[in-house]
């Protein structure tokens, strides 16, 4: 098959540049999704991040109703195995129960990224109903890091890290509960940026009522791909319980200025979780530099009781997942979840959470409203906090405390281990503020170390202006230029 472009002048798109081709007459939606099912096939026995290729879209990207006058012009996009829909396509949310479900209608957000010009084009990987930190399980897939196959991509938006940190795709679908866009996008070294709340529609599905933590989003290559998806696809549906909201200019325009000075508060002591001494240096590093672009660094943290608000967060996904699996298995014909169709951790934490008490759940409710405002009060003082993406080193494959086949008796120790890694991005779900993870730092052993900025809700403007800042500043080159062991351009 003759490809449209070089695999080096591929992956030196991103998907507005690919789109502005596409609209001088250089390449066809079609020859783009030729091209990136071509990097698929040479990438993902490596990896293992991409589910299933629509080859019926790839054919015709127009077939189910990409809009080619959109923003992205047919930029091909994968949709995470989980969340929003497509209508009549498979979405098996990483779980061996939900072989063969396929979707009655399109979500809200679907019709949005459809709308925006971006062709849905293949399902990438996650972990059992999102549930974990790595989609491994080795009866389903094991998806592994681009950088080096023996370490995981982290989760829940496995696979689309992996795709995007390879260059696949220069974009592609993620969500995040408790960090699962920005934690892959920093262990792939990508850029993940999670919404506040009122920016991306769950509909119709669920409401930030139901979903409550829970967000969608995207992972890129580049700042201003994040800022047009934000722009293109954000809105409610009709009937959404809170209000969806606009800011006032378009992210696309923001991130052409420089912020203002900043203040800038560093942390990586949260509670009763440290990062290592390496990623605390490289955190150090990190705000040293933003201190050369004029921001004000110092270190602080908010006046919450963070041991109180990963409780009541434990709490959340307990009772939350043990509500979506429930709604699972019930049309199945199931009482309970069948041991040889869904992971042990998920069948724990249905059994902790299926008789969870509204009285439960309004504590876990008041210790969210005390944590979000304590935040409130931090950011009345600060612009915004950095932090790593995560407190350790990425694990390796087989590394069976964090997944959801481990043969962990308690719920509770679980999750705790969890948090233990996993320490700085659970509590923007809870508070509903923007978060958003850099590829500007790396581990001892070479793999990328997201830094993650995180501000006061709906000022994911801000984050993203200073996001092109440091773009910009560093002449586009993140994870200092290189790129993974697994990549289009090495195939």
């Amino acid at each position: 098959m003759t490809l449209a472009m070089s695999w080096d002048e591929w992956a030196g798109h991103d998907a507005l540049g690919l789109a502005e081709r596409v609209r001088q007459g250089e390449v066809t939606p079609a020859e783009l999704a030729a091209q990136a099912s071509a990097a698929i096939a040479a990438t993902n026995p490596a990896l293992s991040a991409v589910v299933e290729v629509f080859d019926d879209v790839v054919a015709d990207p127009l077939k189910d109703g990409m809009n080619p006058r959109g923003t992205f012009a047919g930029v091909p996009y994968l949709m995470k195995d989980l969340g929003p829909t497509l209508k009549g396509r498979l979405q098996e949310m990483g779980s061996l129960l939900m072989r063969g479900n396929r979707a009655a209608a399109d979500s809200h957000l679907t019709g949005r990224i459809r709308l925006a010009g971006l062709n849905i084009m293949g399902r990438s990987t996650t972990p059992e109903f999102g549930c974990c930190s790595s989609a491994e399980n080795p009866a389903v897939y094991i998806t592994r890091n681009p950088w080096d196959t023996d370490y995981t991509t982290c989760g829940s938006s496995a696979g689309t890290g992996a795709m995007v940190g390879a260059g696949v795709v220069p974009i592609s679908h993620g969500s995040d509960g408790g960090g699962s866009i920005r934690i892959p996008a920093g262990v792939n070294g990508v850029i993940g940026l999670k919404p506040s709340r009122g920016v991306f529609s769950i509909a119709p599905g669920a409401s930030d009522l139901t979903g409550l933590v829970s967000t969608q989003g995207c992972h890129t290559r580049s700042v201003r791909d994040t800022a047009a998806f934000f722009d293109s696809c954000r809105g409610g549906a009709p009937g959404e319980f809170m209000p969806y909201w606009t800011p006032a200019e378009p992210y696309v325009e923001l991130i052409q200025r420089d912020p203002a000075p900043l203040r800038i508060a560093l942390s990586h002591e949260w509670g009763d979780y440290r990062a290592t001494p390496h990623i605390a240096a490289e955190l150090a590093r990190v705000g040293r530099f933003l201190e050369g672009l004029g921001h004000r660094v110092d270190w602080a943290l908010p006046e919450v009781d963070l041991r109180a608000a990963f409780a009541a967060q434990t709490t959340c996904y307990i009772s939350n997942f043990a509500q979506t699996i429930t709604n699972l298995i019930a049309p199945l014909g199931h009482e309970r979840p069948p041991a040889d169709l869904v992971e042990p951790v998920n069948i724990r934490i249905w059994e902790a959470g299926r008789t969870m008490s509204f009285t439960e759940r309004a504590r876990m409710q008041a210790v969210f409203n005390t944590t979000a405002r304590g935040f409130g009060a931090f950011f009345e003082e600060w612009d915004i906090i950095l932090t790593p993406i995560t407190a350790l080193p990425t694990p390796k494959i087989g590394t069976r405390e964090f997944l959801t086949i481990s043969d962990n008796p308690s719920v509770l120790d679980w999750f705790g281990n969890l948090w233990r890694f996993f320490s700085y991005t659970p509590l923007a779900n809870l508070c509903g503020i923007p978060g958003i993870s850099l590829p500007l730092a790396a581990h001892e052993n070479g793999l990328p170390l997201g830094i993650q900025a995180q501000a006061r809700q709906a000022n994911d403007g801000l984050l993203l202006q200073l996001a092109a800042q440091v773009e910009r500043a560093i002449g586009g080159k993140w994870n200092q230029g290189g790129v993974p062991k697994v990549h289009v351009t090495r195939a």
